[in-house]
């Protein structure tokens, strides 16, 4: 499989006042990420996560080690390059945008570019519609929900056709409805066009969709692993703040009371199934 990035050996500090490195953020991390794959890097708030993306899209640069975004070394020479091939979702969306409409917002990174007006119109309606924002053309986009500006912000995204999507916290501010109206986009975004998505998170519901998850803690790589072998890892989790999903919850507290289940479920749906199949249709 083709290597879309690799983490080698990093480490970073953040400056003190006196100009002193303070304890690391990002403690001698390694890890790959092929073509196609979904990563979730999951952690608690001061886990190094937010660090790490910030160092994978070149905002800031490694102390020690190296980062390869497409088997390139992001340095200050070749960032500019690199981020040409990458989609970067950030946690506020309103931040993200500067057109007037919709429309607008999509095409400015289009213009930038030089695409002529012709295609760049065909890759806006094409874009917006694969988020599902066909019909808001025209609209601003800081009248729109929570969860339809993070998709705004994922066509625009989408508009440059990016090999890597990167989303930072991208779904911490929104509702559940809106939470999971963006994570059904991106996780369809990812069947239909083989999309390379990293996802950093606190929220394991989330984590659950991807390929595999990265665990970090204290600015170390914990542990990483498809999300399965991830959360039977339950008391670890639990011990660095975060919350298994609901359904592994639930699961836990039916068997606690007496009822046996057949295996570990992390949607609701899986659970029902189970519960109905197994217990009361019969």
């Amino acid at each position: 499989m083709k290597e879309i990035l690799s983490v080698n050996d990093v480490s970073f500090a953040y400056p003190t006042e006196n100009q002193k490195k303070n304890r690391k953020a990002i403690d001698h991390v390694s890890f790959s990420i092929n073509d196609g794959e979904w990563i979730a890097i999951v952690g608690h708030n001061g886990s190094g996560k937010s660090t790490l993306a910030k160092l994978m899209i070149g905002l800031l640069f490694p102390d020690e080690g190296d980062i390869r975004l497409f088997l390139e070394e992001v340095t200050e020479e070749t960032i500019w390059e690199l981020r040409s091939k990458m989609g970067i979702v950030f946690q506020n969306p309103d931040n993200q945008f500067v057109g007037s409409t919709v429309q607008d917002d999509v095409a400015f990174a289009l213009e930038n570019k030089g695409v002529p007006f012709e295609e760049m119109v065909k890759i806006v309606h094409e874009s917006l519609e694969l988020v599902k924002m066909e019909e808001f053309l025209n609209h601003e986009p800081h009248h729109l929900s929570g969860g339809q500006k993070q998709r705004v912000a994922i066509a625009g995204a989408l508009a440059l056709k990016p090999e890597l999507l990167i989303m930072d916290e991208a779904t911490s501010m929104l509702d559940p409805q809106g939470r999971d109206e963006v994570i059904r986009i991106v996780s369809s975004l990812k069947e239909s066009t083989n999309l390379t998505v990293i996802s950093i998170t606190h929220d394991l519901e989330e984590a659950r969709l991807a390929d595999r998850i990265i665990v970090m803690n204290e600015g170390k790589m914990l542990f990483t692993g498809t999300p399965e072998e991830v959360f039977a890892q339950q008391e670890i989790l639990t011990s660095i703040g975060l919350d298994i999903p609901f359904a592994m919850n639930l699961s836990n507290l039916i068997r606690k009371n007496g009822l046996a289940l057949n295996g570990e479920y992390m949607t609701e749906e899986e659970l029902v199934n189970e519960l109905w199949t197994s217990h009361f249709n019969k």
